[in-house]
């Protein structure tokens, strides 16, 4: 300290603080010597409380207001130094301004996930993250118990601390409440709630409170979120079967807008659509309930089997063969056969199928 500071601290009478950062929680007022005069004026304003310290110990603690300090204001520390008659000299004083506004939007997050038993999806992991806001609730056992001597104490020297707690007592907490992965989401707000109470006597501990707590997110490892994604799309499909012949008609209509399409591929469409109802039936027959000593199914219509390049396809149903002909790799001159003919024959000449070509022109006659 240079001689003309000094020299302003000694005329200085004035012990304030005002505070122009956000993250401050105790400042200690400099004085040469840590020399306060008789009578001079201590301001504590809203949101601060001033602490004495007095040969390492802790004297008077005061809230918000404007004081002269005298023998009359200052019981313990007239006490501790024995001014029963008053004083005139300076006397030697540490004073600590301590920051009692509240400290928002503080972050806590699970670094490394979380072990749970969830009782639908068995053991699973979660993360977690979210904010709060404490204060000082105790300022001079918050001196005495984290912040010392330091003459400058902010929140990034303690927030460590409290979120590993608060970490802690959350995975306590949603282990204990048995509460379903899917409805966590439900029940944030009871989550905060009840680990905010569980938290603030460990926090007083320190001096602090905690007067918000939030839970912002709590997240499944992505590949169970997709897994999850999946299943929830194949909940917004519904029925699997009818779906697939959804997708297979949509296929036969953009084949048949293709005039450079054969009919190879337009068989392939057909087969593709016939496996898509086949495995739409076999999924449909695995979601119904088992009703022991029920009746069969109901069985279906003929089925044919189809000559392509040579090769039987097949065999197809008759609600396959109209989405065939209808995509064009189906005519009245193609071969089919089923089970009672005694040899292949043309399409057109199987009585079932007639109602197919029923709205088709016939072929061209030759030039």
């Amino acid at each position: 300290m240079s001689l003309w500071d000094r020299i302003q601290h000694e005329l200085i009478d004035i012990i304030e603080w005002t505070d122009d950062s956000n993250d401050t929680m105790v400042w200690r007022f400099p004085r040469f010597q840590n020399e306060i005069k008789n009578g001079a004026q201590l301001t504590v304003r809203e949101s601060q409380v001033a602490v004495f310290v007095s040969e390492g110990k802790i004297a008077d603690v005061y809230v918000p207001g404007r004081y002269e300090l005298t023998t009359q204001n200052m019981p313990v520390l007239t006490t501790i130094r024995g001014w029963k008659y008053g004083f005139n000299s300076p006397f030697k004083v540490e004073v600590y301004f301590v920051n009692t506004k509240n400290f928002t939007d503080q972050k806590w997050g699970t670094k490394n996930p979380i072990m749970l038993r969830d009782a639908e999806f068995g053991p699973i992991r979660l993360r977690a993250f979210g904010t709060f806001a404490i204060k000082v609730s105790d300022a001079a056992l918050f001196i005495k118990e984290i912040a010392g001597t330091q003459s400058h104490f902010t929140t990034e020297e303690i927030t460590e601390q409290l979120r590993n707690l608060i970490v802690t007592r959350f995975t306590d907490a949603v282990a204990e409440s048995k509460i379903p992965v899917l409805d966590l989401a439900a029940n944030y707000d009871e989550l905060s709630t009840f680990i905010s109470n569980k938290i603030n006597p460990e926090f007083g501990e320190y001096g602090l409170k905690v007067t918000k707590f939030l839970v912002e997110n709590i997240s499944l490892p992505s590949e169970v979120e997709q897994a999850l994604d999946k299943r929830s799309s194949m909940g917004i499909v519904g029925n699997l079967s009818q779906y697939a012949q959804f997708q297979a008609a949509n296929a036969m209509e953009a084949a048949a807008k293709n005039p450079g399409g054969n009919a190879g591929e337009g068989m392939g469409l057909g087969m593709g659509f016939a496996m898509a109802q086949q495995m739409g039936q076999m999924f449909n027959q695995q979601n119904a309930p088992n009703q022991q000593g029920g009746p069969p199914p109901v069985p279906g219509g003929p089925q044919f089997y189809v000559a392509v390049n040579g090769q039987q396809q097949g065999p197809f149903s008759i609600q396959s063969l109209q989405q065939m002909t209808q995509g064009g790799s189906l005519t009245r001159e193609t071969l089919v056969w089923r089970q009672g003919i005694p040899a292949w024959i043309k399409a057109s000449d199987a009585p079932e199928l007639n109602g197919l070509f029923g709205a088709l022109p016939p072929p061209l006659p030759p030039k």
